[in-house]
């Protein structure tokens, strides 16, 4: 049997199992019934998992919470239905659509954040990125139509080529860049997310870094079989941006030249990474360079604290203070950029901060996964992709000197009280003053992260309260006590903007998983 016809006959049966595990009235209800009666290209399948991705990317948003309670009650975990989810999510989207790539991303968090919950409410915040999963499904038109389809692999591409994927996606070439990651996904996943990371380093923004990261998250919880369609998701978002630089003519990003300098001037390749240990003023100082200096300098003091032999940690923990600075003295959004959403002052969604602060931790944590030249390169792009942006903050610290003035108390369950009554009201100094007086205080950090949690769940977060929940959580467990409070700060801080923009399909979950 051919592979195409093996594909297409699996992918039937995939089909079949869906319907038949559902039954056929429904599947009609559905809309399964004609998905891809008509397909014009091989449809990408996922084996054993075909039956629940479709139902997933499938099924009407009116009937998704049954159809996802039906589900955990038959005993499918949260953990399959993430991974179903984000298949879907990658076939239907191929990381071309905003709030798609946003909902990707969002998956594992979701996940995470289930797991620190008591078992009945687990379902909540998994169910939630699905639901807005399922509406930008429904709203692009993608619940019976995929952007990635099957492709054959490039019989040329070869994972000992240094930068192969990175030329042909430079040359705009989305057939051979597709057909390239097909094949050294097959050789070997880790080498094709090693060779993605030279096209990753092209340019900088926090949703081509944070999809990368995510994609190579999610392919630990699908399995190797699935590398290649989690990885082209990430290559496709590449080629889009790529595309349209050349289609509108505008620059490429400084560190497309300023990165192979560095690594020549540095001799860095030649060097292996260092594990000397940084005391906290070193931490500091280096983190104040990176916020405060331009992306030169950052990156050149970087490159200079590789080559003396410090710690990758080390240089990673100073980039993920710099970020949360910016989160912390982050003037709020301006008037001219506000919306219903995102107000005036705002600091959630896609404000500087969050976005520096989720981009920082998605380097480290690639550069915990990747070889020596594309750990040495993630240090210096993340240092690049953080600095040069302090002439749109605070000179200071954000402003919350009075209120912290107010904050008398030192228990804990008063300060727990304030934060709360700050984040109803939206007072985003008041919020940072408790949690600088709790974290002072030394109290257990357990329930400040269960307060911030529920409203991570219950708050729509303008797509980024499930990451930034994450990456703080993340970044608190791996930074120095000197410097970790400040991450709790950053957290009340934004989660205070955030409240009062309840997600879309919360409360039908609990409605409807009887939670009070």
């Amino acid at each position: 049997m051919s592979q195409r016809s093996r594909r297409e006959f699996m992918a039937e049966i995939g089909r079949g199992m869906l319907v038949a595990s559902v039954g056929s009235t429904l599947a009609f209800d559905l809309g399964l019934s004609k998905s891809f009666a008509a397909d014009e290209k091989q449809r990408l399948t996922f084996g054993t998992l075909e039956p629940l991705v479709s139902l997933l990317q499938e099924t009407p948003l009116d009937k998704l919470m049954g159809v996802l309670i039906g589900q955990v009650n038959s005993g499918v975990d949260l953990k399959t239905l993430v991974t179903a989810g984000g298949l879907a999510n990658a076939r239907a989207f191929g990381g071309e659509d905003y709030i798609g790539h946003h909902t990707f991303n969002a998956l594992i968090p979701s996940l995470e954040m289930a797991r620190r919950l008591p078992s009945d409410q687990q379902p909540l915040p998994v169910f939630k990125v699905l639901y807005r999963n399922s509406t930008e499904l429904q709203a692009r038109e993608l619940h019976h139509a995929d952007t990635l389809h099957a492709v054959s692999p490039s019989a040329a591409a070869d994972a000992k080529q240094e930068g192969l994927l990175r030329e042909t996606i430079r040359a705009c070439d989305w057939s051979a860049a597709e057909a390239d990651m097909t094949a050294l996904a097959a050789q070997s996943p880790d080498d094709a997310f090693q060779q993605l990371l030279y096209e990753i380093h092209d340019e900088t923004d926090v949703h081509r870094t944070v999809l990368a990261w995510r994609s190579w998250a999610m392919h630990d919880l699908a399995g190797d079989q699935y590398a290649d369609a989690l990885l082209r998701q990430s290559v496709r978002y590449c080629l889009k941006v790529e595309q349209s630089q050349r289609d509108r003519n505008y620059p490429r990003s400084a560190i497309r030249e300023l990165l192979p300098k560095l690594l020549d001037q540095y001799k860095l390749l030649g060097k292996s990474l260092g594990n000397r240990e940084a005391d906290d003023s070193w931490v500091e100082h280096l983190a104040e360079t990176i916020y405060g200096g331009d992306r030169v300098q950052a990156t050149e003091t970087v490159a200079a604290a590789i080559a003396e032999g410090f710690a990758p940690e080390a240089i990673g923990e100073a980039i993920s203070h710099a970020s949360n600075l910016m989160t912390i003295r982050d003037p709020g959004r301006r008037k001219e950029w506000s919306n219903a959403q995102k107000p005036e002052g705002s600091t959630h969604g896609d404000s500087v901060g969050v976005h520096a602060s989720d981009s920082a931790n998605a380097w480290r944590h690639i550069v915990r996964v990747s070889n020596h030249r594309n750990a040495v390169a993630s240090l210096i792009v993340g240092a690049f992709h953080t600095a040069g942006q302090s002439e749109r903050m605070i000179p200071t610290r954000f402003t919350y000197d009075d209120q912290l003035e107010t904050v008398q108390s030192t228990d804990a369950n008063e300060l727990l009280g304030l934060t709360e009554e700050a984040i109803k009201g939206n007072d985003q100094a008041m919020a940072c003053a408790v949690a600088q007086r709790y974290t002072e205080q030394g109290h257990d950090v357990q329930p400040f992260f269960d307060l911030m949690l529920k409203y991570a769940i219950s708050e729509d977060g303008a797509l980024h309260a499930e990451k930034y929940f994450q990456t703080v959580t993340e970044e608190y467990a791996t930074t120095r006590p000197t410097l970790r409070g400040k991450q709790l700060v950053a957290l009340a801080r934004v989660t205070a903007s955030e409240h009062g923009y309840p997600a879309p399909g919360i409360a039908e979950a609990r409605e409807m998983l009887k939670l009070a």
